[in-house]
């Protein structure tokens, strides 16, 4: 196959983009937060290598148990670990989770910074969880969330170079798209990970991408 140009590539990411849309007009947040911009961040840094189900069966508890961002700043990581010992790396997230209400506290008034480098600075949280908060949580669009459905897809649909990271999947990605089009890439190309090109038998045959998709097995 020969090397697309940057100018097709563009134009194809746009097209792409444009049928997510018509298939996913309003996508929003799976993980369940009430609104409240704390308890996003801390879901969202749980949600890390785990199922968003899978948060959203623990955090009501936790919730319960710590209704309050001082309530969680002076938990037992312990008793953390246990209530959300279903989900993965659980004892790093309870420290985490912790840690960033602490921080919140001593460093930030008590509220979620809204700036994507001071947010990176809470425990446990990185690039993709800082642009999930800005844009769920304050309607900020800095960049995309790359998580592992977004970073699989930008591969498959060869939009990205050849690399497993992130961070350069999200420039790429930047480079590609307008402005206009970044604020819900992450939670579209989800549903379309989960419901279409799943990681082990992606359904191709039923894909609305499928005449723009290079690896398409249809």
């Amino acid at each position: 196959m020969p090397r697309e140009k940057m100018a097709d590539k563009r134009q194809r990411a746009i097209v792409i983009e444009n049928r997510m849309s018509e298939h996913y007009p309003d996508p929003e947040c799976a993980l369940v937060y009430g609104g409240d911009v704390f308890r996003l961040t801390i879901a969202v840094m749980l949600s890390a290598q785990t199922t968003d189900v899978a948060v959203n069966k623990v955090t009501p508890t936790l919730w319960q148990r710590y209704p309050t961002i001082a309530d969680l700043a002076q938990a037992d990581p312990n008793d953390v670990a246990d209530i959300i010992s279903s989900i993965g790396f659980y004892r790093n997230k309870s420290k985490n989770a912790i840690g960033i209400a602490q921080m919140v506290l001593a460093d930030f008034g008590g509220e979620i910074p809204r700036d994507i480098d001071e947010l990176q600075k809470l425990p446990g949280v990185g690039r993709k969880t800082a642009n999930v908060v800005l844009n769920e949580g304050f309607g900020i669009v800095e960049g995309i969330a790359v998580d592992t459905h977004v970073n699989r897809i930008a591969h498959k649909l060869k939009l990205v170079p050849k690399d497993d990271d992130p961070k350069k999947t999200e420039i790429a990605l930047l480079k590609l798209y307008p402005r206009q089009y970044w604020r819900h890439i992450n939670h579209q190309w989800v549903l379309f990970g989960r419901q279409i090109c799943i990681a082990r038998r992606p359904k191709c045959a039923e894909c609305f991408l499928a005449d723009l998709c290079p690896s398409c097995e249809r």
